[in-house]
């Protein structure tokens, strides 16, 4: 780097008031300087900035991603919400067709679902679409597979279709005829899993949408269409705050669900328990992922009980404080560990390794050995 390029770099750094100590700036780096500047120093004078325009913050999200990879662009996105209350921007058609989009950016558009004009909405829901429809190529194979392989497997068939053949077994039960020649293996005998017409296991996915939970609430409902697209499942969706809303019948369409929840309001984790408890009809069948972090705005007394009463039932209750990428959660270590004690171990949890864990729980295995192996930090007992 020469040393004409170091002093760019500190310009771009230190702004504008460095202009007379570093390199004047031309071209591109003039371009990538202003862009920067609208955002980072637009306090001084409060004025700055972007400006009330649509059509200038267009031109601003342009400039970013012309400038910037999507890595910084998307940081740059979510420090102008914060920093330069573009929240009124965002009922905007103009900004939202210039917009890089991505999981926070759709969690801040359900945030304002509720009072977008209807010309906006439709602009929003192609946003939202596009990135449902990445999040879905993305995770809907691991997630089929993780959940197909936990089936139960020790029943034999030995007129399987081509799709429900277990290779492994097949392969074990003709190694006698391999054939060298060909280096294969001919499969007289085929052995497949067993059918189940009825469905094996019951989820339902209680999800916290209050404000801090924003994120969590868009790979819920992704999650929550492909689990409900498995006919071994029978899968159901709640969100709540102080009310409680059950979204099961949009399933079908995770966008529909996601312009389903309404973000913000308080939190009453013992009212949409108890509306889940009510939808549980076999016990022993049933896995019930309550997504939350634990900050109790209803009886939290009523609420130990009301876990309590679930688990002692036969239900698997998994407790996550988190279902995202954003890094460690903040939530209520007093509950956490009350739901630990009570045989729910709490802890947060990537989209990447959330069909893994279904799994786990699928195969009834000890979850929070599961979670220890897995790398994450459960919640100790209190």
């Amino acid at each position: 780097m020469t040393e004409s390029d170091r002093l760019k770099r500190w310009r771009l750094i230190l702004g504008s008031d460095a202009e007379n100590s570093c390199a004047a700036l031309a071209g591109d780096d003039l371009g990538m300087d202003q862009a920067l500047e609208a955002l980072y120093q637009s306090d001084k004078p409060r004025s700055g900035g972007l400006g009330g325009s649509a059509p200038k913050v267009a031109r601003w999200l342009g400039d970013i991603r012309t400038y910037f990879p999507s890595s910084v662009v998307r940081v740059m996105q979510q420090d102008a919400l914060e920093r330069l209350n573009l929240q009124q921007m965002l009922l905007e058609p103009e900004m939202m067709q210039a917009v890089e989009a991505d999981v926070h950016l759709v969690a801040n558009l359900m945030s304002l679902s509720q009072i977008m004009p209807a010309t906006t909405k439709e602009t929003a829901r192609l946003v939202v679409q596009k990135v449902v429809d990445e999040l879905l190529r993305k995770l809907t194979n691991p997630m089929q597979q993780a959940v197909s392989g936990s089936l139960n497997r020790s029943i034999r068939n030995r007129r399987p279709r081509h799709s429900e053949i277990d290779w492994n077994r097949t392969i074990r039960a003709n190694l006698r005829h391999y054939q060298a020649a060909y280096r294969t293996i001919i499969p007289e005998t085929r052995i497949g899993y067993g059918r189940k017409r009825t469905a094996l296991k019951n989820i339902i996915l209680c999800v916290d949408q209050s404000g801090s939970m924003a994120t969590s609430v868009v790979y819920a409902s992704i999650f929550a269409a492909v689990l409900a697209s498995m006919p071994a499942l029978k899968t159901q969706m709640v969100v709540f705050d102080t009310a409680v809303v059950d979204l099961t019948e949009m399933l079908q369409d995770p966008v529909d669900v996601l312009f389903g929840t309404q973000l913000g309001g308080g939190t009453d984790i013992n009212k949409a328990l108890s509306y889940c408890q009510g939808l549980i009809r076999q016990p022993q069948e049933t896995i019930l992922v309550l997504i939350s972090d634990l900050y109790e705005g209803g009886n939290n007394n009523e609420m130990l009980k009301r876990v309590g009463s679930i688990v002692a039932t036969g239900v698997q209750l998994v407790t996550l404080l988190a279902l995202n990428d954003d890094g460690a959660p903040c939530f209520d270590h007093r509950n956490a560990g009350a739901f630990a004690a009570l045989g729910s171990p709490a802890f947060a949890c990537t989209p990447d390794q959330f069909p893994d864990l279904m799994a786990a729980t699928l195969s009834r295995q000890d979850i929070g050995l599961w979670a220890a192996k897995a790398g994450l930090t459960t919640i100790r007992e209190k």
